[in-house]
């Protein structure tokens, strides 16, 4: 039996766009509703069993004025100089939640892979690599979808970097 939460969460916009960019691209991985929700990578690998490394944390980051995309390893914290080498930009910093909304269409929290307005850059932790199997936000903060590393660089056109030092 399904509760109202998980039905409205499978429901949201954000999630069926989600869905058929990731169809789209030819994942076979469906959107799972996790119980509550999951705004860190730590609460969200609780509910799905698996390590915290295993979470594709979506982060937005403002890259000199344009969103960047870093999926890190929730075992990571992204280090901005690193990132502003890699994506040979002068400032890498901390998105507002309004650029975040503007860029993905998203909410922080649940920002997808995937299922933006327009493509963003990304750049993918080469850390995500060590495990056979990563979850990543599917738009919603009750919703992942699984994946691999490999996938990811692929379905988002993404660049492999180290983002931790």
């Amino acid at each position: 039996m399904t509760s109202p939460t998980s039905d409205r969460a499978s429901a949201h916009p954000n999630v069926q766009r989600v869905r058929a960019s990731l169809a789209a691209s030819g994942v076979v991985g469906d959107v799972v509703v996790l119980p509550d929700s999951a705004p860190t990578a730590a609460a969200a690998a609780q509910q799905l069993g698996c390590e915290v490394g295993a979470i594709a944390n979506s982060l937005i980051f403002d890259c000199d004025g344009t969103p960047l995309l870093v999926l890190t390893s929730g075992a990571h914290r992204a280090d901005t100089s690193l990132l502003a080498k890699a994506a040979g930009a002068e400032r890498v910093g901390r998105a507002t939640p309004e650029f975040v909304r503007t860029h993905t269409g998203q909410p922080i929290g649940g920002v997808a892979p995937v299922g933006h307005p327009r493509p963003v850059r990304t750049l993918v932790d080469t850390w995500l690599a060590r495990h056979p199997q990563v979850w990543a936000a599917a738009g919603h903060p009750h919703t992942v979808f699984p994946t691999t590393f490999d996938e990811l660089l692929r379905v988002t056109g993404g660049t492999p970097v180290d983002v931790e030092a």
